[in-house]
């Protein structure tokens, strides 16, 4: 029976028996025995769907249903994002209008109809935010939490997993690749006006908020020209 068939066959026994996240799957020789296979076989399917998250193989335990997490597609897009950068591409603007057509097209959703829970959350991470900027520290980690918090109020959770998903890669590429220099006092400036958007009802300013926001992040990607060879960039190779 050929690889991939196999890996289909252990992906259709989870979701035949209903196996939640954490679950324990069937031994190795039970598995042989339920698939017609060899034991090198059910070895290398499984491996390989490791590598997607789909189970979690713990040596000296057993095998288990994975995390199904989203981490072979943030490794996915990081890694095409840098490819295609060293062949000439503006593969980390492509990604960012990729996160800018996603978020425009949902903030609109959320106008008027967060809970006061969530806006109150929200106003206290730009409020953090703003401390950060006036200490000189990064903003990275805060930016990322109101993004995350804004997008929760959709009660999406793969909707939400997504967007950590663009969040990552574009972040984990961007460091490695382009000095993006930024105004915090900006940055900080246009959370306040999303939220007070959402906040406010006003489906159409909050699409120009995000609009805005994604456009000074758009203006400060300096033109990066010919690309370097990998070489040149040693914290690529440790972090993608």
């Amino acid at each position: 029976m050929a690889a991939r068939d196999l890996q289909e066959r252990i992906k259709k026994l989870i979701i035949d028996r209903r196996l939640l996240s954490g679950a324990p799957l069937p031994t190795e020789p039970e598995l042989m025995e339920y698939l017609g296979a060899s034991r090198n076989s059910v070895r290398e399917a499984l491996k390989a769907l490791q590598a997607m998250g789909i189970v979690e193989i713990r040596h000296g335990f057993g095998t288990y249903v994975g995390p199904m997490s989203l981490a072979p597609m943030i490794e996915g897009l990081a890694f095409r994002t840098v490819a295609g950068h060293y062949r000439g591409e503006d593969s980390l603007l492509q990604l960012l209008e990729l996160r800018e057509a996603v978020e425009t097209g949902l903030v609109s959703r959320l106008a008027g109809r967060l809970p006061d829970a969530d806006l109150v959350e929200l106003d206290a991470l730009v409020n953090r935010m703003e401390r950060e900027a006036a200490e000189g520290r990064g903003l990275a980690e805060t930016d990322r939490a109101f993004h995350a918090t804004l997008y929760r109020g959709l009660d999406n959770v793969l909707l939400s997993e997504v967007m950590e998903a663009f969040w990552d890669a574009f972040h984990r590429v961007q460091r490695d690749l382009v000095d993006v220099p930024q105004d915090p006092r900006v940055t900080c400036r246009q959370h306040r006006e999303i939220l007070d958007a959402v906040r406010s009802g006003d489906s159409i300013r909050a699409e120009e908020a995000i609009r805005d926001h994604f456009g000074n992040i758009r203006a400060r990607l300096s033109p990066t020209g010919a690309p370097e060879p990998p070489e040149s960039h040693p914290r690529h190779n440790e972090r993608v």
